[in-house]
């Protein structure tokens, strides 16, 4: 506990502090801050603990990079009212879905908790590999059963809306997770950066459709699947790389 002794010093008056002499060549008020040595008060008043203010920046990159996905699954939904897209629609919920993620994670840094900021990551690693096989199963049966894509404009759109939402979401979540030391926000980070792909390939099946080669469109769902199995493994190793470091 911390206590002020304020007073009015003489000009060049000399006075002790804990043993130690030395003059005030000025005039006014003077303070001076006294810190308990006792045990058990090793604490310094005015001061934020590390905890805390790690806790509120992690809290703040979560709500951040929440509200981004927000704004942009809006944007998404508007152009789905004005197109009706069914494959909109999907990737609009698909979405929505991955926003959930930021939950546990905000949970964690809201206790304060690295057990449980772990356990969120491991549920964002496996949410980034839900996102591969279900991008696996829809490139795949695209392949057994060619289906006609309508909406490409529609499509185009939501997947550019859909990739700047998550890159800036990747992007917001991955620094803050380097600067906090958070294997799980980095993950997070890594999540959104899968679902800019996956938004990226839309767009880009919407372009090889609209020029009349539909084929390309399933090859690219399964190029993409790779690349998010990808980031899958470096997530996986980030997260155990982080228990290990802990651990010791």
């Amino acid at each position: 506990m911390s206590h002020s002794t304020s007073y009015e010093p003489i000009v060049g008056e000399r006075h002790r502090h804990r043993g130690v002499e030395h003059a005030h060549p000025h005039s006014g008020p003077h303070t001076h801050e006294h810190t308990h040595g006792s045990p058990g008060h090793g604490h310094s008043h005015g001061l934020i603990d590390p905890s805390i203010q790690r806790s509120r920046e992690g809290v703040r990159a979560v709500l951040l990079a929440l509200l981004v996905l927000g704004l942009a699954a809006v944007a998404q939904l508007i152009v789905f009212v004005a197109s009706g897209s069914v494959a909109l629609l999907a990737d609009l919920i698909h979405n929505i879905g991955d926003a959930a993620t930021a939950i546990p994670l905000g949970i964690a840094f809201l206790l304060r908790s690295r057990r449980a900021e772990r356990w969120a990551g491991l549920a964002v690693v496996a949410a980034i590999f839900a996102s591969a096989c279900v991008a696996a199963f829809e490139a795949i049966d695209r392949l057994v059963n060619p289906q006609d894509v309508h909406h490409l404009a529609a499509l185009a759109a939501a997947g550019a809306i859909g990739f700047s939402g998550n890159w800036l979401a990747a992007l917001v979540r991955t620094r803050a997770g380097r600067r906090l030391d958070s294997a799980a926000l980095i993950a997070d980070g890594a999540h959104a950066r899968a679902d800019a792909y996956i938004s990226l390939a839309v767009i880009a099946s919407a372009v090889v459709v609209a020029i009349g080669v539909p084929i390309a469109d399933p090859l690219i769902g399964l190029a993409i699947t790779l690349v998010i199995l990808r980031i899958t493994w470096h997530s996986w190793q980030t997260i155990r790389g982080s228990e290990h470091d802990h651990a010791h």
